[in-house]
């Protein structure tokens, strides 16, 4: 590498500020924070959600569809989890909730927020958003039955008292999740491929894209490992300002669960801007790949952690919803399946969407 292309690698803010995020991290972590502290701590996490998108926009370019999208939403669920199961370690039984709270919000923000933004704004710009149903419908049906199996039937299963599983109950649901996640990928990525690439609408989006040349292999494995760092800075930065919004929320009077949504929706903001941007390219699949596929490593991958970790855990592990829950996923699932099935949407269709995730974070705040 020469000289010119250090300096160039050294002042481009993509490369600094998830050091400096990372740097906040380290610094912060453990500790309880001044206010000026938080504001700095919070700007980090600004400027690493926007460097973790370009990272992957990068390494998406490398790789190509649907890889790119899965590496987004499996790196950022992967630390995600990493991050609830530590908490739940830590955290003794008023963490019971934490798995159930945090998967049921990325369901959430992922099906009705990232989709809805993003039908949104690909409609506004084109007037109708297309993409493929056999892939969208397939992802849908893939989140819809991990849902089900590890969110809802918790709340039915007579084997233990309370919204919990037995220990066999437990084990069945982390390997049927497991499974189904690698199903998914192996057809996502390989067997069915074609269903998950962009629709050719012949409007001209993101040509200088597509033209543009890809960038090396090492460009891509640098731009991955500031990804990684960038996401790592995320989830850990929004985990250290969590206390100041903990004390936020209880002045305010409102319910604790409000918590969770909040660090849910910080985690989440790189896979939502990257969606955003890729609606805004004409690439409307690519943003339901992204939406669909961090819903589905999101509890693809944490029920099998969590099952694994609650060997330590001494405390109860809630996981089933309550009738409020269930009633908003119930409604997620059927008009999600109405917007997928035709290949095409309009506003109306962003709109419902962006009208339920509305409905889900106020009745977070008032049950």
């Amino acid at each position: 590498m020469s000289t010119t292309a250090r300096r160039s690698l050294l002042t481009d803010w993509t490369v600094v500020v998830p050091v400096v995020a990372l740097v906040a991290l380290v610094l912060s972590w453990g500790r309880d924070l001044p206010g000026f502290a938080v504001g700095i701590v919070a700007l980090c996490l600004a400027g690493a959600v926007l460097a973790a998108v370009h990272h992957a926009e990068v390494v998406a370019h490398r790789v190509g569809e649907p890889f790119g999208s899965l590496v987004l939403a499996v790196a950022v669920t992967v630390i995600e989890v990493a991050l609830i199961v530590t908490l739940m370690v830590d955290g003794g039984d008023k963490t019971a909730s934490l798995a159930r709270d945090t998967v049921f919000a990325a369901v959430m923000i992922t099906c009705n927020g990232i989709v809805g933004i993003s039908l949104f704004v690909g409609a506004l710009r084109n007037r109708i958003a297309v993409f493929n149903p056999e892939g969208s419908g397939a992802a849908l049906a893939t989140v819809a039955t991990l849902a089900t199996l590890s969110l809802v039937l918790p709340t039915f299963t007579t084997s233990k008292p309370g919204p919990e599983f037995s220990t066999a109950q437990l084990t069945f649901a982390a390997v049927a999740s497991l499974a189904l996640y690698g199903l998914f990928v192996a057809v996502q990525t390989v067997r069915h491929r074609s269903y998950f690439l962009p629709v050719d609408t012949g409007q001209g989006r993101g040509e200088g894209e597509e033209h543009a040349d890809p960038p090396t292999a090492r460009a891509a494995l640098v731009s991955l490992g500031l990804l990684l760092v960038a996401l790592v800075a995320v989830v850990g930065d929004a985990k250290a300002v969590s206390p100041t919004i903990e004390r936020a929320v209880a002045a305010a009077g409102l319910p604790q669960a409000v918590v969770g949504v909040i660090i849910a929706l910080l985690v989440l903001l790189p896979e939502t801007l990257a969606a955003v941007r890729a609606a805004r390219r004409d690439r409307m699949q690519t943003s339901l790949n992204l939406a669909y596929g961090s819903a589905i490593a999101s509890i693809g991958l944490t029920i099998p952690a969590i099952a694994l970790a609650s060997i330590w855990l001494s405390g109860p592990l809630l996981l089933g919803l309550g009738p409020i829950h269930m009633v908003l996923l119930a409604l997620t699932v059927v008009v999600s399946a109405l917007t997928i099935v035709p290949g095409r949407a309009t506003l109306l269709q962003g709109g419902v969407h962006i009208v339920l995730l509305a409905a889900y974070l106020f009745l977070a705040v008032s049950p």
